[in-house]
């Protein structure tokens, strides 16, 4: 984490060009602290051997999505977060377009936040994916 929690989505999406997002082509499209969403082209770098998007790379695009809103909701005084538990449901395989995933709050805790995210295959409008995750909040 940076020395300074980030809040705006300028930040953020400064944030998710570096590292793991910005490699799988992960971008910011929509934030507030009720919702992030995120974008994902679908390259040849992240199908796996038989030709659609890699589960990991799903579960990626949720996991950025729902950090990036954890940090953008944490308590004053909170310093970085953790995720403690994750899990995703793979409802559809895709292997071209783009990728779409909006993380929305289930609970918004001092110690701890859960996050929903819905993946879809933007140009078919089908779910791909759904996923939540368990965040600690560090202080």
């Amino acid at each position: 984490m940076p020395e300074q929690v980030p809040r705006s989505a300028a930040e953020i999406a400064a944030i998710a060009a570096l590292g793991l997002p910005g490699h799988l082509g992960i971008e910011l499209t929509g934030f507030s602290h009720d919702s992030v969403s995120m974008s994902m082209p679908v390259l040849q770098r992240i199908l796996n051997l038989v030709g659609v998007v890699h589960g990991g790379a799903i579960v990626s695009l949720a996991d950025t999505a729902c950090g990036f809103a954890t940090v953008a909701n944490l308590a004053d005084g909170a310093t970085a977060f953790t995720t403690i538990e994750l899990k995703a449901n793979f409802l559809s395989a895709v292997s071209d377009g783009d990728l779409a995933c909006v993380a929305t709050p289930v609970h918004r805790g001092r110690t701890t936040q859960v996050w929903d995210a819905e993946v879809t295959h933007v140009q078919s409008g089908r779910r791909v994916a759904v996923f939540r995750c368990t965040n600690l909040v560090v202080r």
